[in-house]
């Protein structure tokens, strides 16, 4: 074997505790970590030295991985945690530069395709939704669609929302920053405020109760479980049977920081959305309503 290439256990794990200050999952470190290992044998099977990896190289291994059977994709995401793995060798001043830089992946899918809805729109979804039903459950998830609805907020921010990021004297939420996303605070409507502060003096103490869980997690499941991926999923259907044109909750999400872009520049909807770059606010420039709709109805007509 060669031992300029191979990535000995102390490498791995000085590479992983790197991945964890960028706040990179436990899942996602892992998966990471497997797409180096495979980068890393195949260089020993080019002889290849990994700190002397060329663009060319690279390029190489993608094509290997091409004739493989690897989509546009996967590809790109394959990239990336090379990338990442170079700029922790850039960390490391074991290399020069990153022969990643400059690598683009043709055909990739680009973002999905959404029929975003207005702010009145988004409005009514939230009202419709509020009104359903009043059990512990609906009092808790509808406290979680008002911070999707209003603040734009993702899944995983959801989950890991705590206590102490709501801020009731000045009205506020605070947002920690991720491996994809930059830390914010951000205004809560006034219905949401009093929603919140029922949520959290009555609804959350009875479901902790109900579940015998200590956590200082806003919210939590009435399961066993830590995560909350059945709760949206539950707050998913019940949207869909209420508007048939909600797809997933990445849509309300773009739809927020849609009608967002309509009113703020797009610096303070960077910030607001949590985006690390410009670019990545940039591409909802494009996802307005009025432009969508003709495309919409050109690849998915109704009729």
């Amino acid at each position: 074997m060669n031992t300029n290439t191979a990535i000995d256990i102390y490498k791995e794990e000085v590479f992983t505790e790197y991945l964890q200050l960028k706040k990179y999952s436990k899942q996602t470190r892992e998966g990471i970590m497997k797409s180096v290992r495979r980068f890393v044998s195949w260089c020993e099977s080019e002889n290849l030295t990994i700190t002397e990896v060329s663009y060319n190289d690279v390029m190489a291994y993608v094509s290997y991985c091409r004739e493989k059977g690897n989509k546009s994709r996967t590809l790109q995401i394959t990239v990336h945690e090379i990338k990442l793995y170079y700029n922790f060798l850039l960390n490391q001043n074991e290399v020069g530069d990153n022969p990643c830089t400059n690598v683009t992946i043709k055909n990739v899918k680009r973002k999905t395709l959404y029929e975003t809805f207005t702010s009145e729109e988004l409005e009514i979804i939230y009202r419709t939704f509020a009104h359903t039903a009043s059990s512990l459950t609906h009092k808790r998830n509808k406290v979680i669609v008002g911070l999707i609805i209003y603040q734009g907020l993702r899944t995983q921010e959801l989950a890991e929302l705590k206590i102490n990021d709501v801020n009731m004297r000045e009205g506020k939420i605070r947002i920690e920053g991720a491996a994809r996303t930059g830390a914010r605070e951000l205004k809560l409507e006034a219905h949401q405020l009093y929603e919140i502060m029922d949520y959290i003096n009555e609804t959350r103490k009875v479901i902790l109760s109900l579940t015998k869980k200590q956590t200082n997690k806003l919210f939590t499941s009435m399961g066993t479980s830590e995560n909350l991926s059945n709760t949206m999923q539950q707050i998913l259907q019940a949207l869909q049977k209420q508007d048939s044109r909600i797809k997933e909750m990445k849509q309300l999400r773009a739809s927020v920081i849609t009608n967002w872009l309509k009113v703020h520049n797009i610096r303070k909807v960077q910030y607001m959305a949590g985006h690390r770059f410009v670019s990545s606010t940039e591409s909802y420039q494009a996802n307005n309503m009025d432009d969508l709709k003709e495309d919409v109805n050109r690849y998915h007509p109704l009729g």
